[in-house]
């Protein structure tokens, strides 16, 4: 008998486990069923929503594929409007001494470093020189640079010192660090 209570014991053990066991089943289910929409009207409604997000990609997309031919013959002018590396040093220098004076600035110590770039028919050029006079005339000539048909790159500006018998109240020497492109190719 005692035995006989004990596999009886474990088969109500075992049912239980199996109950709960549903009920949680059951349960998890129902909270699923709970959290999707009830009404074929809001199912419709998020589909059409993801449909709209979808076809707003899309068409931005092909935007963009029809803008590539007026990109790249924007990318061309720009290229055909670089100074050729024949001439571009003494260009380039040209208009930095011009620049420089007009704003009534000193340039000093301009030097340059080419380096090709593969596969675009292009030249980098690599301009470090010194600036000295007053501020505004410094940023005359940043404003100058910026204004130029030319595309110059300012890397960086470092403030440096100057003799105490050479500056004035307000002058000011920084080096720059410029960089500008040429065409190589035809």
């Amino acid at each position: 008998m005692r035995r006989d209570f004990t596999l009886r014991k474990r088969m109500i053990l075992g049912g239980v486990i199996l109950l709960v066991l549903a009920d949680v089943a059951l349960a998890a289910y129902s909270w699923r069923l709970s959290s999707a929409p009830h009404a074929p009207q809001q199912q419709l409604a998020m589909e059409t929503k993801q449909h709209n997000l979808l076809k707003g990609e899309i068409n931005r997309a092909q935007g963009i594929r029809e803008n590539i031919p007026a990109i790249q013959k924007d990318c061309d002018q720009f290229e055909a409007s670089l100074f050729p590396a024949s001439s571009g040093g003494s260009s380039i220098r040209s208009e930095l001494g011009s620049t420089a004076k007009k704003n009534g600035i000193q340039l000093e110590d301009l030097t340059f470093r080419r380096t090709e770039i593969a596969n675009r028919g292009m030249t980098e050029v690599v301009i470090d020189a010194t600036v000295t006079g007053e501020y505004r005339n410094v940023v005359g000539f940043l404003n100058g640079l910026q204004r130029s048909s030319n595309l110059y790159q300012v890397d960086s500006l470092t403030l440096a010192s100057e003799n105490a018998n050479q500056a004035s109240a307000n002058g000011i020497k920084v080096a720059l660090h410029l960089r500008t492109y040429f065409r190589t190719g035809t």
